[in-house]
């Protein structure tokens, strides 16, 4: 089941990041009133776990550095109601999905089919301890497919981060280490100039390496160690064991089934570059 695991995440992970990349979300949550890029992403990503105070939204994404969640939350809900960008999230990732895919795409039985298989999966799981998944099993899964599909692979998303958060924590690696191990294993050179860390203060990046190079993650010249591939290559594969709960809620010709009629849907997206 790590496999199937494994390659959903392959499969759902471009349909999620047009949340990210492509311009229709964006313009949805600016159209609300966010001034930033930055305020409508931890407004709507954080918006199913509540008003809560900034130090919850840090703990339950993880990976940014102190004091840039405290920069949006809770901020960007003074005017704008949390309901409100989560819509416009919603919203505005359907719309781009259903760009990219195009009518005959975006209309087909088989998204229709992988919107209703992934629902069953991304309903599934157990939450304990998947605080983000937890948030978002309490929002109503839309009844629009394509907007059906891209909600429930974020849930999905989220189970798995919630899980790999799980396994990071057990290999003591850090909200920021966890950046310079992602720079590394995707062959990025020094890993500080990574896009997601290379703002933070330079001292607090040297920290971060001296602190790898102790534990002999890191070597020398910044690159992997062989005990830091192993680290790694433990944390993505205990990832794949704790995302795999979702799938067990389907049978093995629907699992099958599923696959096949999310690649072509995941071949447009990846070509357009979730854009």
């Amino acid at each position: 089941m790590t496999r199937i695991a494994r390659r959903m995440h392959e499969l759902l992970e471009p349909l999620c990041l047009v949340t990210f990349f492509a311009d229709e979300c964006h313009q949805e949550l600016a159209a609300l009133g966010h001034r930033t890029y930055w305020d409508g992403y931890f407004a709507s990503r954080a918006a199913p776990l509540g008003r809560v105070p900034a130090q919850v939204v840090h703990a339950a994404f993880y990976n940014f550095a102190d004091g840039e969640v405290a920069r949006h939350i809770p901020s960007a809900w003074e005017t704008i109601p949390p309901e409100a960008s989560l819509a416009a999230r919603e919203r505005g990732s359907a719309a781009s999905l259903r760009r990219i895919l195009g009518p005959e795409l975006a209309g087909s039985p088989g998204l229709v089919r992988a919107a209703d298989l992934t629902a069953r999966a991304a309903t599934s799981a157990p939450t304990e301890g998947r605080v983000m998944y937890a948030g978002l099993r309490t929002v109503p899964v839309p009844q629009d497919p394509v907007a059906r599909l891209w909600h429930c692979a974020t849930m999905l998303r989220e189970h798995r981060g919630d899980g790999h958060i799980a396994a990071l924590l057990g290999a003591r690696i850090g909200g920021t280490e966890a950046h310079v191990l992602s720079a590394l294993d995707q062959g990025i050179h020094p890993p500080e100039s990574f896009g997601r860390i290379h703002h933070l203060p330079k001292e607090r990046l040297a920290a971060v390496m001296n602190g790898l190079r102790e534990r002999g993650i890191v070597g020398t010249d910044g690159h992997f160690t062989d005990t830091g591939r192993a680290v790694k290559q433990r944390i993505e594969d205990l990832t794949d064991e704790l995302a795999a709960a979702p799938y067990e809620a389907l049978p093995p010709a629907e699992l099958d089934e599923l696959i096949a009629v999310l690649e072509p849907l995941t071949a447009k997206v990846v070509a357009a570059g979730s854009r």
